[in-house]
């Protein structure tokens, strides 16, 4: 989880990030955050508790600006699990930069909002517990008057609806357009966006799934080249296809497929080119990814597909 968030925050950091993830989830798409109002915050914060000083970490936080004037402290939480304790959490972070503003040393100076959003990356379920500090107590109703409430702003990244999903313009839409396809057909067939952070997208999409094939193929040459994910999608396809000629160069025949073909030749590595083609039509990018990998698999493929009748 530590590695996953580290990837996450790297590409949140980027300012054109930052402000289209608040200004489409918190503006509805309208520009009102610009980038260069941004600056860079302490994500670091200390709070004093038996009698020891403990140390807690945002995941991203920037201070909005107008006029060097802050308007709000914003920062971001990410999620891929419930956490049933976030509302503590959340006013754990917000209370301390309150607890900042409260010092004296800071008393002519205006004070201003703390807002955090908690970005959830889950698909496979909706987050399900409950979103403010009351709905985790248990509270006698005679007290209920008294006890103060605190709500924190969760959103489900994989459950947005499409005409939200279409207002994002940074990179993060790549990830927004992944989750959803992965969460309504199980496959992920890229849009042709053009991509600005493309390490820090791969990174992350490694992250995001646990497979390394999509932080492994930025040391391809075609890749660290590419702007768009369609692109990178068939550059890894080429990889996989070139990797598997060569193998086939080196023994003489295609081993690579398992059984299938005992005379083999280096022509079976026009089938698997031929196979991969069609994963990548049918958006089956799970199939994809596992049959570059797994031989076994990759030869099932290849029967399921009728691709081995010209090479029996």
């Amino acid at each position: 989880m530590q590695e996953k968030d580290i990837t996450q925050k790297m590409l949140e950091h980027y300012n054109d990030v930052f402000a289209d993830i608040v200004n489409v989830l918190l503006f509805n798409g309208e520009r009102i955050v610009k980038e260069n109002s941004l600056i860079d915050t302490p994500t670091v914060s200390s709070l004093k508790m038996d009698g020891h000083t403990h140390h807690q970490n945002r995941d991203v936080s920037k201070y909005w600006q107008h006029n060097k004037i802050n308007i709000a402290m914003m920062g971001f939480e990410n999620q891929t699990s419930p956490n049933k304790l976030m509302p503590f959490r959340v006013i754990s972070y917000d209370g301390a930069e309150y607890g900042r503003q409260a010092n004296k040393k800071h008393a002519d100076e205006d004070n201003y909002p703390v807002i955090t959003l908690v970005l959830y990356f889950g698909y496979s379920q909706r987050w399900n517990y409950p979103k403010n500090i009351l709905g985790l107590l248990n509270v006698d109703d005679r007290l209920k008057p008294f006890v103060s409430d605190y709500n924190i702003n969760v959103f489900e990244i994989a459950f947005l609806d499409e005409e939200k999903r279409k207002l994002f313009k940074s990179d993060f839409r790549v990830l927004v357009d992944y989750l959803y396809q992965v969460r309504t057909n199980h496959n992920y067939n890229p849009e042709k966006y053009f991509v600005q952070h493309m390490q820090e997208v791969l990174d992350l999409m490694s992250a995001m799934t646990g497979d390394t094939i999509f932080e492994k193929s930025i040391e391809n040459t075609k890749i660290k080249e590419a702007h768009y994910m369609c692109d990178v999608i068939h550059a890894m396809i080429d990889e996989g296809v070139e990797r598997g000629r060569k193998e086939g160069i080196q023994k003489g025949k295609l081993e690579g497929i398992q059984e299938g073909i005992q005379k083999g030749k280096l022509e079976g590595a026009n089938i698997v080119s031929r196979l991969y083609e069609i994963l990548l039509n049918e958006g089956s990018m799970d199939k994809l990814k596992r049959a570059t990998k797994d031989e076994s698999y990759r030869y099932e493929l290849l029967k399921e597909y009728d691709l081995l009748k010209d090479f029996s």
